[in-house]
């Protein structure tokens, strides 16, 4: 055994904003290196737990089973933290923390902040950063996405990994792999391209994936049988490695997910990721609580476990530390792995101060980062709702857009009643609900809110705040959702319903946000909520292209013309009341609008969009001017001053 040398820290004041401890006796610690620091030569290890009178560390040879070849005990230096270096090359090596607290040591923990773990994350693994770059690494830059990379130029395509190449028609040998996602050239049994060149083809600015950091519900030596969406997360700042080809060793994961971005990159596609800090997979037993005991989780006023997140806890990012955790976990995915964007799980149950830090902090990283949110809990919590970042207090969140409810279900019927219809299936009452997301959900002279189906006023500040979508990992799909609610209609009924859907997303203000396989009417056999129902429901089958290749041929030409047009991206909500303008007196069920497209810099000088929710067509006045026709629903009509809208369809017009 080589000598230890340890080194005394001075520990400087709190940062972050001014979130409260969850009791004053609780220090904050400033320092940026908590966790490991790696050199050849030394290694320092660092946890905070400030209730702890004793903390050890533990090295391992492997990454599952036998003996710790030594333990260590660590120093306590001020305001909570407790460290060691041990001068020698430790690469490869695995590790994990017990503290004393009480008159018990704890089990085994990994350290919130570790970086690298091997097989199911439990211990930390010891290696060397720069070894797990690919060979061009250095060079990798995020595409830009727009002229101004402005977030509403956004259209954002969400992805679960495994499902984009685990189906047989996916043409793509690492099926369920980060490196399947970052193949190219790949094709279906008809010749039609699938991952990674698809979405490429269809010209989208983002790929949101859903949870790729370490989770905890599905066991990596079974990863071939097992399958979860992963919002259950375990190690925040570590690659699953149920996407890796080796599991156990903590360097091929980290490797591997950055082959895929920067082969992202490379096609011109930014990477979103899916974060879920609102709560942990575990409660009592969990990484932070053992360190920790309470100190990361709201609780209620009998001492339990608040639960907004209905999985059993919900964090505390008002507490100084966690909010610190948070703040520096998503500054490194973007320092690290070029991260482009960040999806927050159940946003509503972070406070506002922390997510605008987090948005001040990033933007001055990458100026161009996009960042939404769930603007909701799934229940109840204790910390007051003008604190919170819900979507009711989306305008005083600084470039953090919410999801629309009001839209989805207005354009598809309540998620949480599946007879429920929207106006793009028939139910044309919801119109109003539909034209407020149209406008971004801001302040417009034209809507009526009391008509709106769950928001009375606006809650945006500009429509760079919203995200406009019909459908997403959460609930019924799409076109499961329409077949379900809609049974008497015919498959060319409920296509025509589909493409209506997208057409009114993807030329609404604000973001567009598209779930993946939809353009081509993926279906999940009407699962909802498919989270760990397995491939068979959940796998892309990319035959589907080639059988509704004319819905993918109509929402990809949307989404040219959206990534053309910045008449559909305008930037205030002072540009979208001024210039887009509702037209008055129409026939029941059809909604209709005008866009000054001069006013805001497009060659289209003037655009003139309609929706027809009925099934049966409809035939209105156009408005003066010459008009030629930019895209339009099979059957749609135009006559000398007059458009006719087949049953269920949407039409753009132009004149220049």
């Amino acid at each position: 055994m080589k000598k230890l040398m340890v080194i005394i820290l001075l520990i400087g004041a709190a940062s972050y904003g001014t979130a409260q401890n969850q009791s004053s006796s609780y220090p904050v610690y400033s320092g940026k290196d908590l966790g490991l620091t790696y050199s050849p030569t030394a290694a320092t290890f660092k946890i905070w737990a400030p209730t702890a009178t004793a903390a050890k560390l533990n090295l391992y040879k492997s990454d599952m089973g036998g003996n710790a070849i030594r333990s260590i005990n660590l120093s306590k230096g001020e305001n909570g933290v407790w460290y060691i270096t041990v001068t020698e090359n430790l690469k490869n090596s695995y590790y994990t923390f017990q503290v004393h607290i009480g008159n018990a040591w704890s089990e085994e923990v990994v350290d919130p902040y570790a970086k690298a773990c091997g097989t199911n994350g439990l211990r930390a693994q010891v290696i060397d950063l720069k070894e797990t770059n690919p060979i061009g690494w250095a060079g990798d830059k995020s595409p830009n996405f727009s002229s101004a990379n402005k977030q509403t130029d956004a259209i954002i395509y969400e992805l679960h990994v495994r499902d984009a190449s685990i189906h047989t028609s996916s043409g793509i040998k690492n099926k369920g792999k980060y490196l399947g996602l970052a193949e190219v050239g790949t094709k279906n049994s008809a010749g039609l391209t699938t991952g990674l060149s698809h979405i490429k083809e269809l010209g989208v600015t983002h790929v949101h994936l859903l949870p790729f950091y370490d989770y905890n519900s599905v066991d990596e030596t079974k990863s071939e049988v097992q399958y979860n969406w992963g919002y259950d997360p375990v190690n925040y700042n570590i690659p699953e490695g149920s996407y890796s080809t080796n599991p156990a060793d903590g360097k091929v994961r980290i490797k591997e997910l950055k082959e895929l971005i920067k082969t992202m990159h490379s096609n011109g596609l930014r990477i979103i990721m899916d974060v879920v800090y609102n709560h942990t997979a575990l409660t009592k037993n969990a990484n932070f609580n053992i360190l920790v005991p309470d100190y990361y989780y709201r609780k209620r006023a009998d001492g339990s476990f608040s639960d907004a997140s209905s999985c059993g806890n919900e964090t505390a990012s008002d507490n100084a530390m966690f909010q610190k955790f948070m703040i520096e976990s998503v500054v490194y995915w973007v320092n690290e792995y070029h991260i482009d964007g960040f999806r927050f799980d159940l946003m509503g149950i972070h406070d506002i101060e922390t997510m605008n830090l987090i948005s001040d902090t990033l933007r001055k990283i990458k100026p161009s980062i996009v960042l939404y949110g769930e603007g909701w809990t799934s229940s109840s919590s204790p910390l007051p709702d003008e604190k919170r970042a819900l979507k009711r207090n989306a305008a005083q969140l600084n470039g953090i857009a919410v999801f629309s409810d009001d839209m989805r279900d207005g354009i598809k019927g309540s998620v949480f009643n599946i007879n429920d219809r929207g106006f793009a299936t028939g139910q044309i009452e919801n119109s109003e609900s539909v034209k407020f997301g149209i406008v971004a959900a801001g302040k417009h002279p034209q809507i009526n809110y009391s008509k709106v189906n769950y928001s009375k006023e606006p809650y945006t500040a500009s429509p760079a705040g919203l995200i406009n979508y019909a459908d997403c990992h959460d609930n019924n799909i799409l076109w499961d959702k329409i077949e379900l609610s809609f049974k008497d209609a015919s498959v060319a009924e409920r296509t025509k319903m589909h493409e209506l859907a997208y057409a009114i997303v993807l030329t609404a203000q604000g973001a567009s946000f598209l779930h993946a396989g939809t353009e081509f009417l993926r279906t999940k056999n009407g699962v909802e909520n498919s989270f760990d129902k397995g491939d068979i429901v959940n796998s892309i089958n990319w035959d589907l292209k080639t059988q509704n290749n004319a819905s993918y041929t109509f929402i990809k030409s949307l989404i040219q013309i959206r990534r053309a047009h910045p008449a559909f991206r305008m930037q205030t909500a002072q540009q979208i009341a001024a210039h887009l303008n509702f037209e008055k007196n129409l026939p029941t069920g059809i909604i209709a609008y005008t866009i000054n497209g001069a006013a805001v810099g497009d060659r289209w000088k003037k655009i003139w969009v309609a929706y027809n929710g009925k099934q049966t067509p409809q035939t209105i006045s156009l408005p003066k001017g010459t008009w030629k026709v930019g895209l339009s629903s099979k059957g749609s009509s135009k006559s000398a001053n007059n458009y006719t809208l087949a049953g269920s369809s949407a039409v753009i017009l132009y004149g220049e």
